[in-house]
């Protein structure tokens, strides 16, 4: 604590004893103060700078002492108490069962079994029967199938049928057409080589002399190989009319019948080339 010189100071008219007296209690009071600082503070007192004054100030006004701070009592320490031992607690008895509460619950129970035991069956039929259509389904699709294919083999059949019918029946028509034909053409050719037979027996009757013995109508059968161009190459006798004479007149007049008419038709001609079987009567 310092005072400033600057201060305003009052004077009274103190006596200088008094005032002596004063200043010294004041200095030793603040001895006592710094001395009671040091102790309690912990850490080391600041520096007290003191100023001298020419004249003692006014005493300023009675600080009211400090009380002295009051130690803490010191803990006493007191023995832990002994630990208590366990104290096992026996369970409490099982209470009696609510007969109505287990009697609602085992019933309902029974009845979400029964519900359940009601839904599988339920859904065992529901799968049944979708099986069961599904196999139903299955089974009208192999049998139309099975119609369609028997339906399909049945037309084949008819066509193959049909087709034989009418390929034997075309066969038949050709056949009967090519019999006809061919009976035509032999009726034809025949008719031909009947004209053209005609023709060389009116050419050799007119070249045979018969003898002058002969009676009757007699027969004689000679084999007569011609060219294509009907161009006699040989006459033989292959039946005799039993009259020699006869007979060597027939085959003179063969030969001087050379060439012998023959037909154009080829089929014809084959009657005739490379052999003809002769025949001749006189009354014929």
């Amino acid at each position: 604590m310092s005072f400033s010189a600057d201060a305003p100071f009052v004077s009274r008219p103190v006596p200088k004893f008094a005032a002596g007296v004063l200043a010294l209690g004041v200095h030793g009071l603040f001895a006592l103060l710094l001395v009671f600082g040091v102790s309690w503070q912990t850490q080391p007192p600041a520096p007290v700078m003191v100023d001298l004054w020419e004249a003692m100030p006014a005493p300023p006004p009675t600080p009211r002492p400090r009380p002295e701070p009051v130690k803490a009592p010191e803990p006493v320490k007191v023995a832990p108490p002994p630990k208590p031992e366990p104290v096992v607690s026996e369970p409490p008895p099982p209470k009696a069962p609510d007969i109505a509460l287990e009697k609602k619950k085992a019933e309902a129970k029974r009845l979400q079994e029964m519900q359940a035991q009601q839904a599988a069956a339920e859904k065992a039929r529901t799968d049944a029967a979708r099986a069961a259509a599904a196999t139903r389904a299955q089974q009208l699709a192999e049998q139309k199938q099975r119609e369609v294919q028997r339906q399909i083999e049945e037309a084949e059949l008819v066509r193959r049928m049909a087709d034989e019918e009418a390929t034997s029946a075309a066969r038949l028509t050709q056949q009967a057409e090519a019999r006809a034909a061919a009976s035509k053409r032999q009726a034809e050719v025949a008719s031909v080589v009947g004209q053209y037979r005609d023709l060389i027996s009116a050419k050799v009757r007119g070249n045979t002399r018969l003898p002058a013995n002969l009676s009757g109508n007699p027969e004689v059968r000679c084999r007569v190989k011609l060219l294509p161009t009907g161009e006699v190459l040989s006459v033989q006798v292959t039946k005799s009319s039993g009259n020699l004479a006869y007979d060597e007149a027939v085959v003179r007049a063969i030969e001087l019948s050379s060439p012998l008419p023959l037909p154009a038709d080829r089929d014809a001609r084959a009657t005739f080339v490379p052999e003809l079987s002769f025949v001749h009567r006189p009354k014929e």
